[in-house]
């Protein structure tokens, strides 16, 4: 299926043009003001002086010189709103997938899912020690516009774990707000952590209550994955998730209907799975964002943990700001939100 990109805002160069324009006549209307006369037809303008129509032309000559000044650098890049990949699917890892596992019936320990994501079954559109953390980010994240100024969506899968209290505590140093897709027995086995985040501004997403490929589950597999999930957060937080991120990335038409809201994906894959190696994981990062990025990130690993605070400090420097994955797209994300980055 081919799914649309989100709109688009209003591009910097067209309000350049119109502010020259506005320039422009403004300058043309005083100066003729200035010679005791209003043109307005063109038999008018033939009766004007000599005189007022020399300082006409002096004036859109000034008026023509300053246009290209309505457009700075500065402007140019200003984020005017997130952007998504039109349809091209989603990039295949390279490593092959592991196999999932069945939906859980019963009690069992928090899951760790491990190996490379699955290829998505259907066409998109589009975390240790905390002394270095030196906060640089605006100070209130909450109410930034990311049609005027450049966002990044950081997003963690597949938590709460033993390291998600330190990867809290990095993001208020730098008044960071992210997102996190969260699986349902690891919500239970650490609800606090998950209340926590949610009282410090941070998305709950739902990441499936065990983490299996819910395309390849029947309709009513699916919709107890995600229930099961919906009710441990709602105890945690109150709130029921607002979004989900299908494990590995894969969905069809059947988990987009059992959903029923905005399925997210992610235009950055940094590969921390894969890599346990926070320079590396912190540099794909870096060197991959754009403005309205989402990157996936897995708070399961320290050394993703540990790759976040250069993260935060390198990307602020550069004037971004972190947001959740709703913020990103002013509170009314679409049906499905991927980028190819």
């Amino acid at each position: 299926m081919n799914i649309g990109g989100t709109p688009r805002g209003p591009g910097t160069a067209g309000a350049g043009r119109g502010a020259a324009r506005a320039i422009a006549a403004v300058t043309l209307t005083a100066a003729l003001s200035g010679a005791g006369t209003l043109v307005t037809t063109t038999e008018a303008a033939r009766a004007t002086t000599t005189a007022a129509t020399t300082t006409a032309r002096a004036a859109l000559v000034i008026a023509n010189r300053a246009a290209p000044q309505a457009g700075t650098p500065a402007q140019r890049a200003t984020t005017t709103a997130p952007r998504t990949a039109a349809t091209s699917p989603p990039a295949t890892p390279t490593a092959p997938a592991t196999t999932p596992t069945a939906p859980a019936t019963t009690a069992s320990p928090p899951v760790t899912p491990t190996g490379p994501p699955a290829t998505p079954t259907a066409t998109t559109t589009g975390g240790a020690p905390l002394a270095e953390v030196a906060p640089t980010a605006p100070a209130d994240a909450g109410s930034v516009d990311c049609r005027r100024v450049k966002c990044v969506a950081l997003t963690f899968d597949d938590g709460p774990g033993p390291y998600t209290k330190a990867l809290l505590r990095t993001l208020a140093a730098y008044d960071a707000r992210a997102t996190f897709f969260v699986v349902g027995q690891n919500v239970k086995a650490y609800p606090g952590i998950v209340r926590r985040a949610h009282a410090a501004g941070h998305e709950i997403g739902n990441h499936s209550w065990s983490h299996p490929d819910l395309s390849r589950l029947p309709a009513a597999s699916i919709r107890s994955q995600l229930a099961r999930t919906d009710r441990a957060v709602e105890a945690a937080t109150g709130v029921r998730p607002a979004l989900v991120r299908p494990p590995y990335g894969a969905f069809d038409a059947s988990v987009r209907r059992q959903a029923k809201r905005p399925l997210v994906l992610w235009s950055v894959d940094t590969l921390d799975w894969r890599y346990r190696n926070s320079a590396r994981v912190a540099r794909k990062a870096i060197k991959s964002v754009r403005p309205g990025s989402v990157i996936l990130f897995h708070d399961i690993h320290p050394t993703t943990v540990r790759a976040i605070p250069k993260v935060l400090r390198t990307l602020s420097k550069r004037g971004y700001r972190f947001v959740t994955v709703s913020q990103l797209f002013g509170g009314r994300p679409p049906r499905l939100v991927y980028s190819r980055g």
